[in-house]
């Protein structure tokens, strides 16, 4: 009987995994400028016509020169004009800096001290993953419609059910 018991729990770990993957959006690292990085020798209006389809969750990834660029997220009046002056945040830390877009929106990025004159800002627009909208519509018989399973109750649940599975028995 205990190993119908492991083989049962084995399928329902199986299940739950399915289920996560076909419910839960993967944020992707997204490294800006390519193999080339943040610096002055990339077409940022290029590189981002090729990364069209940003998704709330997603993280840049600015690898760049700490001593002589930055990273400022500015408005778009700003970014048009180049205008590091009143920024909304200055995202450099050591030169090899992440980002989170955490909305479905436009944002903008350059780099000051006149970097940005010579090609050094991006701007990229986040939408909303295709699978999170629109809510599904409820059944005809008036139920709700079934909800995705939480990421972190998932991983909880499968970490629990894999703790059980690799337990040694005691007898």
């Amino acid at each position: 009987m205990e190993g119908l018991a492991r083989r049962v729990m084995v399928v329902a770990v199986v299940v739950l995994m399915v289920m996560g993957w076909q419910t839960c959006a993967v944020a992707r690292l997204i490294t800006v400028g390519g193999s080339h990085g943040w610096n002055q020798n990339v077409n940022y209006t290029e590189w981002s016509t090729d990364h069209q389809h940003l998704h709330v969750g997603d993280w840049l990834y600015f690898i760049f020169d700490k001593h002589h660029y930055n990273v400022l997220e500015v408005n778009k009046t700003s970014y048009e004009k180049c205008n590091d002056q009143g920024f909304i945040r200055n995202i450099t830390r050591g030169g090899r800096d992440v980002f989170q877009l955490t909305e479905a929106r436009p944002y903008y990025f350059l780099s000051s001290g006149g970097y940005c004159y010579n090609g050094m800002r991006v701007a990229v627009y986040v939408e909303v993953e295709a699978s999170e909208t629109p809510a599904p519509a409820p059944a005809k018989n008036g139920s709700p419609p079934p909800r995705a399973l939480n990421p972190m109750i998932l991983s909880a649940i499968m970490t629990f059910v894999l703790a059980i599975l690799l337990k040694p028995a005691v007898d």
